[in-house]
């Protein structure tokens, strides 16, 4: 964990096994076969409170998912906060401190080695920074500020960003809001491909092949209707980060995880999973 001190305005953790966060897994239990890379597990601290888990690889600088739980909101976005980074990261016995972008005179040594900044984006321009944990998901001020990491962020191609993805994030968050009843566990990811946002002739961001989102609520309405019903206690999306495939389509947590495994080979479990006579409702 990170100790306080007086200069912080937000804490990051970083570990190998999410010991401080894992209470924003499903049964405290973080997504298995997900795992490649070089990741760090990050619990993404922000004014002395843990808001959120990230799987990072910093070779790739680029977020493999980020679990919270989702706050039932009205879907206003946060336009004050700084982008910010984690500068555990860069220096191992680092305070923790999240600080924010662009960098003053006191810029970190070889924070460019292990995760992305914003010059990184200034000509990649078909590209929007998405943040795996959106902040139209998260409720209070601190909760919504605290998603505005580059460690959160994967580049998505603008058309995908702004005409399918958002409108998909804000579709969740309506149905969450209406009809989860208890506490909803999310997970969204990505798959990495071979492509990378180039900055100075050197390989910058990984871009991810494709976006997708897993939910999981136990407690939701049980009188709701048909066309929600079927989509509890879980249900998932994903989409392709192409040039002209961008739709977002929605589909069983089974079926995520096939197409997961389709791109990764790697057997992938997102919600951990029990004996269906101990916990029939369990999200599989």
């Amino acid at each position: 964990s990170c100790p306080r001190t007086t200069m912080t305005v937000a804490f990051c953790s970083v570990s190998k096994d999410f010991q401080d966060c894992r209470h924003f897994f499903y049964m405290q239990v973080p997504p298995g076969g997900l795992w490649y890379g070089a990741p760090s597990s990050i619990c993404q601290r922000y004014m002395d409170q843990v808001h959120y888990a990230t799987l990072y690889d910093t070779h790739r600088r680029l977020p493999i998912y980020s679990a919270y739980i989702f706050r039932k909101s009205d879907g206003k976005r946060r336009v004050d906060t700084p982008w910010m980074y984690e500068s555990q990261l860069v220096v191992a016995d680092e305070t923790g401190n999240m600080r924010p972008l662009p960098l003053s005179e006191d810029k970190p040594p070889f924070i460019e080695d292990t995760q992305a900044v914003l010059e990184d984006y200034t000509d990649a321009i078909e590209y929007k920074r998405c943040p795996l944990n959106p902040d139209i998901h998260q409720a209070e001020p601190p909760q919504k500020s605290s998603i505005y990491t580059l460690t959160n962020v994967v580049p998505l191609r603008a058309d995908l960003f702004d005409n399918f993805w958002n409108p998909y994030l804000d579709r969740i968050r309506r149905r969450l809001n209406n009809f989860c009843l208890g506490k909803t566990f999310v997970v969204t990811g990505v798959t990495a491909a071979g492509d990378n946002i180039r900055r100075d002739n050197r390989d910058r961001i990984g871009i991810p092949k494709s976006i997708w989102l897993a939910y999981c609520c136990l407690r939701f309405d049980l009188n709701s209707p048909y066309e929600v019903r079927y989509m509890f206690p879980s249900y998932a999306g994903y989409a392709l980060n192409s040039h002209g495939q961008n739709e977002v389509v929605e589909v069983p947590l089974k079926t995520l995880e096939s197409f997961i495994k389709s791109n990764t080979d790697v057997d992938v479990v997102i919600f951990y999973k029990i004996l269906a006579d101990l916990q029939p409702k369990e999200c599989i």
